[in-house]
């Protein structure tokens, strides 16, 4: 049994992450699935079905549930979830997601641990990096 990951977030976000995050690995380590949340959906409705989804699930450790932006929509409704074995990240980029992948061995808590970790060291002020790495080879 392993974790399985579930991207739920606006529109189409979380199917160009794992698209280019299946690019990066060809099969991906670690099962992923997209739960898009349309701008006009009932939260109300989409939460019963992913309810349904997280709870017929038996052979899972349990979900990683990866959310665009905190407090939005698609981070209420998972955090609606949360009865199951859950761990709700957010702040979703492509750093925190090719991280995850990366670990395939882990369990629910690590993930969620290397999903913090991969989305904060991917966010990089490029204008500084590059400004010190060219004053130290002057």
């Amino acid at each position: 049994m392993s974790v399985k990951v579930l991207l739920i977030t606006h529109e189409d976000i979380g199917s160009a992450l794992l698209k280019a995050t299946r690019k990066t690995y060809g099969k991906l380590p670690i099962p992923a699935q997209v739960v898009a949340i349309k701008y006009n959906a009932n939260p109300d409705d989409v939460a019963v079905r992913l309810k349904k989804l997280t709870d017929k699930t038996k052979d899972t450790e349990g979900f990683l549930i990866l959310t665009d932006m905190y407090g939005s929509t698609p981070c209420n409704i998972a955090l609606a979830l949360r009865e199951s074995p859950i761990q709700v990240v957010s702040g979703l980029n492509l750093p925190m997601l090719i991280r995850v992948m990366n670990y395939p061995e882990s369990d629910l808590e690590q993930l969620a641990d290397k999903a913090l970790t991969g989305g904060k060291d991917g966010v990089v002020n490029c204008t500084c990096e590059y400004s010190e790495s060219r004053d130290n080879s002057l």
